[in-house]
């Protein structure tokens, strides 16, 4: 019991780095338009944002440095150091006055997001026991939720309009003076909500900066040593793509990811803003709808937790996916152009969302390779998926249109995607539910892993 409840106490811990990265995400989205208008910024200018953001590129390049210096230096040392340079990042965020200061805090702040994203999935699994493995990813997943949640209640407070919104323009005049114009002062509530996130991130990297090193890390680290292995990072790198097993299920998991990723990473970004644009919503209104829906992803995502790990896996992946296809068919067919549509849209994709393929991508990419390069090939992944992303954020704007006069045929190719992660997930559904690490390195890669 009490390795439970450590276990329990580490997981939520790390999870502040879930919470970090989709508050980075949705922060940047809720405060959208209020950027756009303070810096006469186009589509193509979000676009962008978005391109080097924690949603995309910013996280990829993050991840494929971090998987690996969590493979060589251990899962400790990203937690000792990381979040410094996510503070670091967010805090150019508040203090932007222009778009190139801009675009660099959201760099600065996806990298971090990269860095920490491997690592916390791979101590995760590897601190928890056997029969709570997939329980404390969903814990993890809901994380992912509570942020977003969070981060959108504290903007509608601030927002324009918002309860709170006198307090944000009396701070905005404090700094700016009197004379600031009327978007200048609106942008202020943007730059309160990351500085929450700054916050969090203070109290996160106390925490986590005193955890212990994985002990399943130490075990590789010292049969490497006895064994004489390089452990470079180049020479982990040859090791994964020199194993047939493990190139396929990186292709497998990548694959899985990567098809859900392009859409969940233009919704992530671009929900509320496409809620104002396409539904003709207000920006509270938008940000109200996309609230409840992460709170319906944390809900489900509790169930789910409760299900995982005395639950067949392909079931609980099939479901989600399907709920995902039937809200893009929402889309086609009822449209979003009305309230009804605009709420079934909304609320099938929070169901999605606490069953989703990032849930099992956490936990099968822990469990489908041995420690050595576990983290190494996380971070690949996330690389490859993040990066793509990070494309299809710049092609999505451009098949949008500037007032989302593109966003049907946006949805079909939405689905053509998720019916990929569907078909190849439920093809290829690992059977690793109630089994060790250890005894699924064995029976993937040999004795000698």
């Amino acid at each position: 019991m009490s390795n439970e409840k450590g276990s329990l106490r580490s997981t939520i811990a790390v999870s502040l780095t879930n919470y970090l990265d989709a508050g980075a995400i949705v922060a940047g989205a809720s405060g959208l338009t209020l950027w756009q208008n303070y810096l006469g910024l186009s589509e193509v200018h979000l676009g962008w944002l978005n391109f080097i953001s924690a949603n995309c590129l910013g996280a990829a390049l993050g991840a494929i440095i971090g998987g690996f210096l969590a493979d060589k230096y251990g899962r400790k040392f990203i937690y000792t150091y990381n979040l410094l340079v996510y503070m670091l990042g967010v805090a150019l965020v508040i203090c932007s006055v222009n778009y190139p200061m801009l675009l660099c805090g959201f760099l600065v702040t996806g990298i971090s997001v990269g860095i920490g994203v491997p690592a916390s999935w791979t101590y995760i699994s590897e601190s928890s026991e056997v029969n709570n493995r997939g329980r404390n990813i969903c814990i993890s997943q809901m994380s992912w939720g509570v942020g977003p949640m969070m981060i959108l209640l504290l903007g509608m407070l601030f927002a324009p309009g918002g309860y709170l919104f006198e307090w944000v323009e009396g701070i905005a005049h404090a700094i700016g003076g009197d004379s600031l114009a009327q978007n200048a002062v609106n942008v202020f509530s943007s730059r309160i909500v990351f500085l929450s996130l700054f916050i969090v991130a203070f109290i996160a990297w106390n925490l986590q900066r005193k955890l212990d090193e994985s002990s399943e890390w130490k075990a590789a680290k010292a049969a490497a040593k006895a064994k004489g292995e390089d452990t470079g990072l180049l020479h982990a790198f040859g090791v994964l793509f020199s194993n047939k097993v493990a190139v396929r299920t990186v292709i497998f998991l990548a694959t899985i990811y990567l098809t859900w990723n392009l859409v969940a990473s233009v919704m992530g970004f671009f929900q509320p803003h496409i809620y104002e644009t396409a539904g003709g919503v207000s920006n509270e209104q938008a940000n109200w709808m996309n609230c409840i829906q992460w709170a319906i992803i944390v809900g489900v995502t509790f169930i789910v937790s409760k299900l995982i790990d005395k639950t067949n896996h392909k079931a609980i992946y099939t479901f989600g996916l399907l709920v995902a296809i039937m809200a893009w068919l929402v889309i086609v067919t009822i449209g979003v152009n009305g309230q009804f549509g605009l709420w079934a849209f909304a609320i099938l994709w929070g169901v999605q969302g606490g069953t989703s393929p990032q849930i099992f991508y956490a936990l099968w990419g822990s469990e489908l390779f041995p420690a050595k390069f576990r983290a190494g090939a996380q971070g690949l992944m996330f690389f490859i998926v993040r990066g793509l992303s990070a494309v299809w954020g710049l092609i999505f704007t451009y098949i949008y249109g500037e007032n989302g006069e593109g966003f049907t045929i946006a949805a079909y190719c939405m689905i053509a995607l998720l019916l990929i992660s569907l078909v190849v997930g439920f093809i290829g559904c690992p059977n690793t539910r109630g089994r060790t690490l250890d005894s699924i390195a064995k029976e993937r890669y040999g004795d000698d892993y």
